[in-house]
């Protein structure tokens, strides 16, 4: 199912918000990338050109594909068809700023949260000004002149309204809409890049904007929502609210959402299968004990089976997570984690052999430290890490294993 690009729907209501005119194409859904463009640009005229980079690669070991290639030819069509200015935006393109700018030769970066800064770039070109001081901002053949800003109360950025949904994304199937109630994260999980392009810290939305968001997209006759939180149930607290909420609104919506395995209990199992929670993303990533703590996870299988089978109790589909192959991991906690998952019965399971390296994350030290990339790598070209002892035996191993599992994606 089709999902709306949250990321650059944001930044379009923001940008419109201040004044400006905008129009979002949303390239997932056009097959001529090219003519979509010229057809665009021809029709718009455009004094800028922003775009979202999400994903820098596949983050598959084998036969990596580099998808910023794609990135890299919409910079040069659309250089081809305007002399207009060129911006970069996004999660893929907040973890690289520097390296990303100069590889798709874009004129300006926007690092982490780019509402206000969008749109302060845009004031500064029309009068000729200097955007050096704006926060975040990367300049092409300068870098950073300021760090990024975050913004501390999210209910001031706003969120995207039906009619920025794109008429190829409506022509299609009824899309997933996304949502995100708060940005940041501070579990620091070995591998994982949200701290640094969110922060450290939880930032929340106040339900009460949540649910009036979700109303009036219900009221527009969408049904199917993706809280893409990468932890929902954290606070308990604060996802019992959006439950309530959406119950006390009697919305008639479908969700689906990310839970981290702790902090659960019956009451928000209950809540979330009573608004309308159809399946949950599992990310518990290993069933050996000491990868889990190798991996910095604040739960134990104790913790993820309980939840687990919570989900399950209710009929709610579960989509697990394996992430194989780091620090410390051997052919016997591998074989111990597949067996955990046959254990949990899951309704859907997906296995990633090999860890994607990314800047600013504790794998990155130890890969460093042992050797695996230099200091001077350039991790927007895909680094992965993967144990010694795995090499050439765990893709064969996982391949053996999935053949009689037709629910396993690798």
């Amino acid at each position: 199912m089709p999902a709306m690009p949250l990321g650059l729907a944001c930044i379009a209501e923001a940008t419109k918000m201040a004044g400006n005119d905008v129009t979002m194409l949303d390239l997932m859904f056009q097959t001529d990338v090219s003519t979509s463009l010229e057809d665009m640009i021809s029709e718009v005229q455009p004094e800028c050109i922003g775009i979202s980079v999400r994903n820098i690669d596949d983050q598959h070991i084998e036969n990596t594909q580099f998808l910023i290639e794609k990135v890299k030819q919409v910079v040069t069509t659309c250089r081809g068809l305007s002399t207009s200015p060129i911006v970069l935006g996004g999660a893929g393109y907040s973890m690289f700023p520097e390296s990303a700018l100069a590889y798709l030769d874009a004129d300006f970066g926007i690092a982490g949260e780019g509402e206000i800064a969008f749109s302060e770039l845009l004031s500064h070109l029309r009068n000729d000004d200097d955007p050096s001081r704006i926060p975040g901002l990367y300049i092409k053949g300068e870098g950073s002149h300021q760090p990024k800003m975050l913004c501390k109360n999210l209910d001031q950025l706003p969120l995207p309204q039906t009619s920025i949904l794109s008429d190829s994304a409506s022509q299609s199937h009824e899309p997933w809409i996304p949502l995100q109630t708060r940005r940041g994260c501070a579990l620091k999980c070995s591998y994982c890049s949200t701290s640094a392009i969110e922060g450290p810290i939880l930032r929340k939305r106040s339900p009460e904007i949540v649910s009036e968001w979700l109303e009036s997209w219900v009221r527009a006759g969408y049904t199917s929502f993706f809280f893409v939180d990468n932890t929902f149930n954290l606070p308990p607290a604060y996802a019992k609210s959006i439950c309530q909420l959406i119950l006390q609104k009697k919305l008639e919506m479908s969700w689906r959402c990310i839970i981290y395995p702790n902090k659960v209990d019956r009451e928000l199992v209950d809540l979330m299968s009573a608004s309308g929670c159809k399946q949950i993303s599992l990310g518990f990533e290993s069933g050996s004990e000491q990868m889990l703590k190798n991996l910095n996870k604040q739960f134990t299988l104790d913790d993820v089976r309980a939840v687990s089978d919570m989900f399950a109790d209710r009929g709610i589909e579960r989509m697990g997570f394996l992430l194989l192959g780091g620090p410390g991991e051997t052919t016997q906690s591998v074989e111990e984690s597949l067996a955990f998952a046959d254990d949990l019965k899951l309704d859907a399971l997906r296995v990633t052999a090999g860890i994607r390296i990314y800047p600013e994350t504790k794998l990155a030290e130890t890969s460093m430290n042992q050797g695996v990339i230099s200091s001077s790598a350039n991790l927007l070209h895909p680094h992965f890490y993967l144990s010694q002892e795995l090499e050439g035996w765990l893709s064969n191993r996982l391949r053996e294993w999935q053949a009689s599992r037709p629910y396993v994606i690798m």
